[in-house]
């Protein structure tokens, strides 16, 4: 039986604190909310108690975030894209800030199964004043278990409308795209950390972004496999291939934590779940 659920996040000011209320249907869930850094910056985990996604399963996630709010949203583990005989299995996430709201999207990895048909939908809408940090990772297979990725395909595709479109295919049985010198040359893990913003970035500020995130690059392992760009002048990304997901997501908590400081000047605070 396919599951179909559906999430709705909303963040809002109560007093000095920020706040997240939520409803849902099917299986997902936001876990208590946290407050390591003060009430002005609310953290949450979504759960999907499942533990990942089969052919004809769909998750619909809405966050809004209200002016004034900081709400940063993590998972606690890999989203699973399982085999499928056939019908898609989709994750739809839609986000929308409001003028002078701060979100961090920091979901783990979406891990693709041998054989999985899905996709995975990100939409961002950042009002003016509004500012999103986030980032987006894919695996293919289960490298160190030797369970490749040989067959199904994933589609990606993440999107500020009017502003931003990236959306790409991976299809296994593609050789010159999963192993070709042109296309991901053997990785199996692909990931994007990206600075989103609702009005023209100052040309000093983006440049700074720029610079921290082509520094942390340059002195890290996959420094001949990732790079910092500007596609937009209301957006950054930093790419990076690698062949699994550890040194991917190294770089990207790195930068992440870098960009927070110097363009937010808060200081680095990971999520407790990621200790664990």
């Amino acid at each position: 039986m396919a599951w179909q659920a559906n999430l709705n996040l909303a963040y809002t000011r109560s007093g000095e604190r920020v706040v997240a209320r939520h409803e849902h249907s099917g299986p997902l869930r936001i876990l208590q909310s946290l407050y390591p850094e003060g009430d002005s910056i609310c953290h949450n985990v979504l759960v999907h108690p499942p533990g990942g996604l089969v052919g004809g399963d769909t998750l619909d996630i809405a966050v809004q975030a209200a002016s004034g709010t900081h709400g940063l949203i993590t998972t606690p583990g890999a989203t699973r894209f399982y085999r499928s005989d056939g019908p898609l299995a989709l994750q739809t996430t839609r986000i929308t800030l409001q003028p002078e709201a701060r979100l961090e999207w920091l979901p783990l990895e979406a891990l693709c199964y041998s054989d999985c048909h899905a996709e995975n939908r990100l939409v961002m809408d950042v009002l003016p004043g509004a500012e999103l940090l986030g980032w987006d990772v894919t695996a293919f297979g289960l490298p160190q278990a030797h369970l490749p990725f040989v067959q199904g395909s994933f589609a990606q595709h993440i999107e500020v409308p009017g502003v931003w479109l990236e959306r790409g295919r991976i299809d296994a049985s593609d050789a010159r795209l999963m192993d070709g010198s042109a296309g991901m040359n053997g990785a199996r893990c692909m990931a994007s950390l990206f600075f989103v913003t609702g009005a023209v970035l100052d040309r000093k500020r983006r440049q700074l972004a720029l610079d921290i995130a082509r520094d942390l690059i340059a002195g890290h392992p996959l420094a001949a496999t990732a790079g910092a760009t500007s596609p937009n002048s209301q957006v950054i990304v930093l790419r990076a291939l690698a062949p699994l997901v550890e040194p991917a997501m190294g770089l990207l908590r790195a930068v992440r934590n870098a960009w927070r400081q110097e363009l937010w000047q808060l200081p680095e605070c990971n999520p407790r779940i990621w200790a664990m």
